[in-house]
């Protein structure tokens, strides 16, 4: 293998490409030549279709591609169909890779505007497939030296840089890929960023070089003009390891996510009858009004639960019929489990309990809630005897909670543990 011809640097718009298979091994197919970028600087790689030409029909895919020394290796759907010598003519996925462009671009734009605003250096980036990240770190004010270095990068700042960078799509200015041999070269131009090699070198500019929006090394594919990017849209920056981690999107991407929640409040904002510039404060309406039902409810429940606490205190009297009863069931029909728990904390502990286990159920939810003076002691008897009927929970000597799946199982836990104290 004497080393890829590597098409995609040559033109970035070259669709279809004739080429000869060189070698087929374990790690896919090599070709002489190649206009399927391989996965680096941040980028995914290309894919598409290898076809064998003539009668056969033959084609497979492109999964995957990868860096192999100087050679580009194409992982394939069947490379068994393929043979050392033969010729094939390859297609490239075009929306994939301008998706590709699109971003990689974009993300090239905003970061160079972090830099020459406010001194953000870009020390990471990803292509997710939902968004991309761009960490920021604040090091440096390349624009104005004396000016102080901005202690975070808050939502202010960064909508102002997603402005400026959006103002370089709508200039549409030349994006350039200068090749370089040597380093010397190529640090004459306005880089923000130190070379970390030595030799074999393009430099992407975006801009003219006296007027740069951007300028670093990178071994990614980009449209020729910046207008292509279409839009740049921040979604939101958080802190991230001592730096700022930016989450957005470009091209494509970012007008199918403006469209998507558009027709979203569009459609939610059409439910309440007003429109997307009244929904916030109609929003926030329904949320003071459910805030006072939910204060109005709490104040129900505690008079209810004050009300169920005076039944059972009244069950609980050495006079009472159920006196000499080592259970006491007392069902809180129309009530959460958490309702009942709130109830039970009044008798944990309480000496009112007189030895006795206070089982209180929630019908809806098919669970016990368990309180006692500690004896008999609560957790244990879960533990114990909940898994006879397919249930679960657990606590301590003065509560626990018993869960069961059916009504059914719950009546016979509750059954169980009578039998059992008395």
């Amino acid at each position: 293998m004497m080393g890829t011809t590597k098409l995609y640097q040559q033109d970035v718009y070259l669709k279809e490409w004739d080429a000869e298979i060189t070698a087929i091994t374990d790690k896919g197919v090599y070709l002489d030549k190649t206009a399927f970028f391989p996965e680096g600087g941040g980028q995914s790689c290309d894919r598409g279709i290898m076809a064998v030409p003539g009668d056969r029909g033959l084609s497979v895919e492109v999964l995957d591609v990868q860096e192999d020394g100087e050679d580009i290796v194409h992982a394939v759907s069947s490379p068994g169909e393929l043979a050392v010598g033969g010729r094939v003519h390859c297609s490239l996925d075009w929306d994939r890779r301008f998706d590709n462009m699109q971003r990689h671009c974009g993300e090239h734009i905003l970061s160079g505007i972090f830099y020459r605003e406010c001194g953000g250096v870009n020390r990471g980036f990803h292509m997710g497939e939902d968004y991309m990240t761009i960490d920021i770190s604040f090091e440096e004010q390349p624009s104005d030296p004396d000016m102080p270095v901005p202690e975070e990068l808050d939502w202010k700042l960064a909508k102002r840089c997603e402005l400026l960078a959006n103002r370089v799509i709508w200039s549409d200015v030349p994006v350039t890929v200068f090749r370089f041999d040597e380093r010397e070269e190529a640090q004459k131009l306005p880089l923000r960023k130190a070379l970390a090699v030595d030799e074999d070198i393009s430099i992407v500019c975006v801009g003219s070089p006296e007027n740069a929006a951007d300028c670093v090394a990178c071994c990614g594919t980009h449209p020729s003009t910046a207008g292509q990017v279409g839009l740049i849209k921040l979604y939101k920056v958080e802190k991230y390891k001592g730096m700022f981690r930016v989450y957005c999107e470009a091209g494509a991407r970012a007008l199918a996510d403006y469209g998507m929640k558009h027709d979203l409040l569009t459609e939610l904002s059409n439910e309440r009858s007003c429109s997307i510039e009244d929904f916030p404060a109609k929003v926030r309406g329904t949320e003071s009004r459910l805030a006072e039902v939910k204060a109005q409810l709490a104040g129900l429940k505690k008079t209810i639960l004050s009300g169920e606490c005076r039944k059972l205190n009244a069950v609980l009297r050495p006079e009472s019929e159920s006196a000499g009863n080592p259970l006491i069931l007392h069902t809180l029909n129309d009530m959460s489990i958490d309702d009942a728990f709130n109830m039970a904390k009044e008798y944990m502990g309480n000496p009112i309990c007189g030895g006795r286990l206070i089982m209180l159920y929630a019908p809806d939810s098919t669970s016990y809630i368990l309180v006692s003076d500690g004896t008999p002691a609560c957790g244990p008897l879960v533990k114990e005897y909940a898994g006879f009927y397919n249930g679960k929970g657990g606590g301590n000597d003065v509560s626990a909670r018993a869960m069961f799946t059916t009504e059914e199982d719950a009546s016979l836990f509750a059954d169980l543990l009578s039998k059992h104290l008395k």
